[in-house]
């Protein structure tokens, strides 16, 4: 995108009536307004003005760029006033501003927008480009500035000098971030390669901006380098420099002081910087691997679906067990209008969400939409007739890793692309080839997964006869592994037949059992809290209630971070529950519905002490086996 399509003649002020810094940015922020770029100028002031509080945009040679990200945006603009006199803009070097550059992004600004706003930052570091504007004639003569600019900047560029195999040139990188990533970061990271380049010093910059981290600094460069730069208002990954000479500084003092920050760099004169972790990023797990990390992002994406959709889904039993039912006589409209929300659409989206933001946490924005595609695939392409939920969250969970490196791969296909072509990677070519082959993948795959439901079924019918014990031993151990997958369907949908059937015990094992893999983690969230992360141990207080609705979805979220320890748990316990109920040779005739049923329970009180008995018993067992199999959570 040109940024001539930002900045027009109906957002350039070619003398400014404003004396003051409030002055200038409100005339700025009327101008846009009147344009029609603005839904609510008052708004968008507001988030001007709150920007400029955290460090002031006057970045000195007579420059000042206001600029924000709002929801206040209906269209992502530029404007521009100038001012020939010049005002105090309480700009980095003391000295008036002349130049005003209001940048106004939207909050769904793509990467094109971005970049272009971006773009005209690094322009402004040219002595000559401003120069030009400050004596341009009119609106038009300004555009015409704007234009040849951008023309030549798009014209190739030789080579770089590449610095020999074995020369003692030192090495510098450097990191710039400002608060909104639009056009501090990049006017730092172009004045320090500008600089670098005239003083013969190999550097290499990473921005961190809107539109991501762009540039991003290898863990080899990281360890070849003499000296980093870190140049940032904002919080920027500082782990990975542990142990390295750093310079942290501010985002502006990279722009105005870019000289002394790259001498002080050359000539060793860098602390050594140690990491500190704090309490947010062990509970993040920062320290752990980059699989660990990635599931955590899905996981901690997804708690919001689960906790909201099963709380919903818990308050519409108040009216009933069926008052979703439009069929049945509890039928209550507002109880099947929670359910709708709860079931059909947050818990819908569960496992979608789960796999697209693992695979962003992989790919950046570009792994997003295969990620979700991925995981409804796997939810709704069963490829099996009569199977129905596809291979649930554990499908999921391959899907988003899936897509994550595929998009890697489709990002590496299209590197060598002509730049006049880079503004079409995010929008054309990252999409439609990421999602295709991960799609395309998980059709393939998904029907072989879900075909383990048919089987499944097939051979819990052919269980007539045996123990009931060991099939209740067996159908509560399957109620746990997927928890609302295909396996966990299987043994659910037997008990559902067997209702029919009037056989009543192994409808009350499949339920009892199905409850304990979220009240056992709830239980350890409380017993063990040093081997849960504190996100966890929030997700354990609504686990509690979630176990006792019998949303056995509710365990997910523990089951998704670390399957090798917390699934084993919960199938033991939900198992030895199942075993109970059996032995205990409890009936239920109600197919769903956790503590609101109990009392349906066949037997009366006695019935239903063994009952809670068994579920109690089951949870604590998933709950100490948890507490142990866990590691220690770094404090």
């Amino acid at each position: 995108m040109k940024i001539t399509q930002l900045l027009t003649e109906q957002t350039i002020i070619l003398d400014l009536v404003a004396s003051t810094k409030q002055q200038v940015l409100e005339e700025l922020a009327n101008q846009l307004d009147q344009a029609g770029k603005l839904t609510d100028k008052q708004a968008f002031t507001k988030a001007i003005l709150e920007r400029e509080n955290q460090s002031t945009t006057g970045i000195g040679d007579g420059i000042a760029i206001p600029h924000a990200k709002s929801a206040a945006v209906e269209f992502p603009a530029i404007a521009f006033g100038r001012s020939q006199k010049g005002l105090d803009f309480e700009s980095l070097d003391g000295q008036p501003s002349h130049l005003f550059f209001m940048i106004a992004a939207s909050e769904g600004a793509n990467d094109d927008h971005l970049e272009a706003l971006s773009r005209l930052a690094t322009f402004l570091m040219d002595e000559k480009f401003r120069n030009n504007i400050l004596a341009a004639q009119s609106k038009q003569e300004i555009l015409d500035i704007v234009s040849a600019k951008e023309a030549a900047v798009d014209q190739p560029e030789t080579a770089a000098v590449q610095t020999p195999v074995g020369s003692t040139q030192k090495k510098i990188l450097a990191v710039t971030a400002c608060p909104t990533g639009i056009a501090h970061t990049y006017m730092a990271a172009e004045k320090l390669n500008e600089r670098a380049k005239d003083l013969g010093i190999s550097l290499k910059v990473e921005t961190n901006g809107s539109s991501g981290v762009k540039n991003r600094l290898t863990a080899e460069d990281i360890a070849e380098a003499d000296a980093i730069i870190v140049a940032a208002d904002t919080k920027v990954e500082m782990s990975r420099f542990d142990g390295k000479p750093v310079i942290q500084t501010g985002v502006g003092k990279a722009i105005y002081e870019a000289d002394q920050l790259l001498n002080r760099a050359v000539t060793g004169d860098a602390p050594i910087y140690k990491h500190v972790q704090s309490k947010d990023e062990a509970d993040a797990g920062e320290t752990k691997s980059g699989f660990y990390k990635h599931l955590m992002n899905g996981v901690s994406n997804m708690l919001p679906f689960v906790v909201g959709g099963g709380i919903l889904i818990a308050i519409s039993f108040f009216w009933g067990i069926n008052a979703s039912n439009p069929d049945s006589p509890e039928y209550n409209e507002f109880a099947a209008m929670l359910m709708t929300i709860g079931g059909a659409n947050a818990f819908f989206l569960m496992v979608p969400v789960l796999a697209g933001f693992i695979a962003m946490s992989i790919a950046d924005r570009p792994g997003f939409a295969p990620g979700m595609i991925g995981g409804l695939i796997a939810i709704t392409v069963t490829g099996v007739e009569g199977a129905s939920g596809g291979s649930g969250f554990l499908g999921g969970l391959i899907a988003g890793f899936l897509a994550g490196y595929v998009t890697i791969l489709v990002k590496k296909m299209f590197s060598g692309l002509p730049s006049s072509l880079e503004g079409l990677k995010p929008v054309l070519f990252f999409p439609v080839f990421a999602i295709a082959f991960t799609g395309i993948i998980m059709m393939l795959v998904n029907p072989q997964l879900t075909k383990v439901y048919t089987s499944i079924s097939s051979f819990l019918e052919s269980l007539g006869g045996t123990n009931l014990v060991l099939v209740g031993l067996l159908l509560g151990g399957m109620m746990a592994i997927d928890m609302g997958g295909p396996i966990n369907k299987a043994a659910y949908t037997f008990g559902l037949a067997m209702l029919d059937a009037q056989n009543f015990n192994f409808m009350a094992a499949v339920m009892a059992a199905g409850m304990v893999p979220p009240l056992g983690l709830a239980i350890s969230t409380s017993l063990f809290k040093n081997k849960f992360t504190k996100p966890e141990r929030e997700a354990g207080k609504t686990a509690y209630v979630l176990g006792a609705c019998f949303i056995t979805e509710g365990a997910i979220p523990f089951a998704a971070a670390d399957p090798a320890r917390v699934i084993p748990a919960c199938v033991a316990g939900a198992a030895t529950t199942g075993a109970l109920v059996m032995l205990f040779d409890i009936g239920l005739r109600a197919p769903h519905g956790g503590i609101f049923v109990i009392g349906l329970v066949d037997g009366g009180v006695p019935s239903i002490s063994l009952y809670i008995l068994a579920i109690l018993l089951g949870a604590v067992v998933t709950a100490l086996i948890a507490g142990l199999l866990k590691k220690r959570v770094v404090a």
